[in-house]
């Protein structure tokens, strides 16, 4: 089960990332803000591929709480973004997009699974370790 998670949190980030870098250079264009959208859609393709990476080799409670954060905010800005007009915001360009396509569908379903993964992953990890059996009393700690 630990692997499936590690796997599908990862596999749902490399989606987001995928999907993130190839519509980047889109973005370019995008108003407001003094921040360019392509900028945020490198750096989120940036960040979505570490965070997978490390949670495919590092999976610990912290790491997936960060997939999470990373997973639930991309996902929760394509809906934002999708259903409110927000405008510009501070640094932020004006994002808003009300269509629907088939690469917002994947990037959404990869996140979606990413965040749900992550989520599972962070109330699971770490349990019946032999280091958390000794704190909760289970197992005498053994001395060298």
């Amino acid at each position: 089960m630990r692997i499936v998670l590690r796997v599908l949190v990862a596999a749902g980030l490399a989606v987001d990332a995928v999907v993130h870098w190839r519509f980047a250079p889109d973005m370019a264009g995008v108003q407001g803000g003094s921040i360019g959208g392509d900028v945020i859609f490198y750096a989120q393709a940036a960040v979505a591929g570490a965070v997978g990476l490390l949670v495919l080799f590092l999976a610990r409670r912290w790491t997936y709480a960060l997939a999470f954060l990373v997973a639930a905010s991309a996902v929760g800005a394509l809906l934002l973004y999708y259903f409110v007009r927000v405008g510009p915001l501070g640094p932020l360009p004006d994002m808003s997009e009300p269509v629907w396509y088939t690469e917002k569908t994947v990037s959404a379903a990869g996140e979606g699974v990413a965040a749900l993964a992550a989520l599972l992953g962070f109330w699971t990890a770490g349990r019946n370790r032999p280091e958390d059996r000794r704190r909760r009393g289970a197992e005498p700690a053994r001395v060298a």
